[in-house]
């Protein structure tokens, strides 16, 4: 049995904490443990304060405005030490919401001696969910605000400084890895850009739920106590007020089907990424792309030359990581046995790690990009050497001139062959065009064979160079 070693980057048993602990610091103000434990003592203030302004509640005097700022800095000033204080009560209490409500409690006697005898409307009418599933809910906009959206948009935005200038630059394309019609680099580059703003949009648009009604969604002890309240309109208010939207028919958990959809989006951003990096790694094998030297940066222990596409090769890893935990929270937040089991809350605390592993692989990709460069040469010299990309514009030619079979001649003519300028204007004297349609076909190159691709690029990119 080895020692217990002092928690340090190189002792963590996550690379999120550990190696990559620098890229994924933002997110431990808003995701932690200790961020959970904040989260969830505002909720009990807000709650408190809430209760305080309403008319119905003679028992729960109105608070003056001093007293209001004096209860939000329990929350607002919140720290680590609170937060060990949190934990020292959860170990007697075995309940981690339970120990929140004394620590508030106490805290709401220490900042105003004169509401002790009001101090057991902290916590009213709650199960542990109403507290938790709001204080989630503020995490999830949190996080979405102040760290993912901007990690997202940064990475979105270096892809389209990258494609804007290389909308008119010709590369050959390929499918099922064979020479195929071309596009332009720009073009592929804004492919990417359109999807990734897509699904940016979904996550900036999802709602973020959160209810407030009690141990299985029907306000039994709100109605207990004060049954001429109109609870649901009051609950309605109380959520709204921390900008979030309202669920309204829930078990003793909010259902978290606006969870899945948050974590969707992120999957499908994801998988964006992923066969970007992929895209990537390939274009850099063929040479089409070079990246920059670093100086000091090894490519190889072995082999001195090589300047490897690490940052895509770890972006994908992570990606496979974040989305593997995603997936899973999407499918089984959104079960929960009857009216409520406790399967969701321990797998609720590794949301944080799916948005580590969704930063690091967006930072990586990030990385990659701003190394890279196109090697015009090598894309020209491959596009160059390709005429046989021309028989489906011949085909088409054809077709439209009411050739007979001209699919069946250019395929019988090409396939499997790779033409060069002679052979292509040698092939056109074998088929039956109009003048006007020879003389076309015979201008026409690999490099110019790009239909709209550019046009496309800039519709995505806008006309600036």
């Amino acid at each position: 049995m080895g020692s217990v070693l002092p928690f340090s980057p190189l002792t963590a048993i996550s690379p999120l904490d550990g190696r990559y602990s620098t890229r994924t610091a933002a997110l431990a103000p808003l995701v932690s443990e200790f961020a959970l434990i904040r989260y969830r003592v505002r909720v009990e203030i807000e709650w408190f304060l809430y209760l305080a302004a309403l008319d119905e509640i003679d028992e729960l005097p109105a608070l003056d405005a001093p007293q209001q700022v004096r209860l939000r800095r329990i929350w607002e000033d919140f720290d680590v030490d609170n937060a060990e204080q949190v934990r020292s009560l959860e170990a007697q209490t075995n309940h981690d919401v339970k120990a929140v409500e004394y620590f508030v409690k106490d805290a709401v006697v220490g900042a105003d001696e004169a509401l002790k005898p009001h101090v057991e409307f902290v916590h009213f009418a709650c199960t542990s969910e109403d507290i938790n599933n709001l204080a989630y809910a503020m995490m999830m906009r949190d996080v979405r605000e102040s760290v993912l959206l901007p990690a997202m948009n940064r990475l979105t935005r270096s892809l389209r400084d990258l494609g804007r200038p290389l909308a008119d630059i010709p590369m050959l394309s390929r499918t099922h890895g064979q020479a195929a019609s071309p596009t332009t680099v720009g073009k592929e580059l804004a492919n990417v850009v359109a999807r990734l703003e897509r699904q940016v949009a979904s996550l900036r648009d999802a709602q973020i739920l959160g209810k407030m009604n009690g141990a299985v969604g029907n306000y039994n002890a709100h109605v207990a106590a004060y049954p001429d309240v109109d609870w649901p309109a009051r609950s309605r208010k109380f959520v709204t007020s921390l900008g979030l939207a309202f669920s309204e028919h829930t078990t003793q958990i909010e259902p978290h089907d606006y969870l899945a959809e948050l974590f969707h989006s992120l999957i499908r951003f994801n998988q964006i990424v992923l066969d970007f990096d992929r895209d990537a790694w390939g274009y850099i094998a063929l040479g089409y792309f070079r990246q920059r030297l670093v100086p000091g940066e090894t490519g190889s222990s072995t082999m001195p030359h090589k300047v490897n596409p690490i940052d895509f090769e770890n972006s994908e890893g992570n990606i496979g990581l974040a989305n593997a935990i995603l997936g899973h929270l999407a499918e089984k937040l959104t079960v929960s046995r009857w009216q409520r089991d406790l399967s969701d809350s321990t797998a609720l605390r590794s949301v944080g790690s799916a948005f580590g592993h969704c930063v690091v692989a967006w930072d990586s990709a990030l990385r990659g990009v701003g190394k890279i460069a196109v090697d015009h040469d090598r894309i020209g010299a491959d596009i160059g050497a390709a005429w046989e990309v021309l028989a489906e514009a011949v085909q088409t030619v054809l077709r439209a001139g009411g050739g007979s079979e001209p699919y069946e001649q250019l395929k019988r003519l090409t396939r499997g062959r790779q033409l060069d300028e002679t052979v292509y204007r040698s092939l056109l004297d074998e088929l039956e065009l109009s003048p006007g349609d020879r003389e076309r076909l015979l201008r026409l190159t690999p490099r110019e064979y790009t239909g709209l691709a550019a046009k496309l690029a800039r519709s995505v990119f806008g006309d600036d160079p």
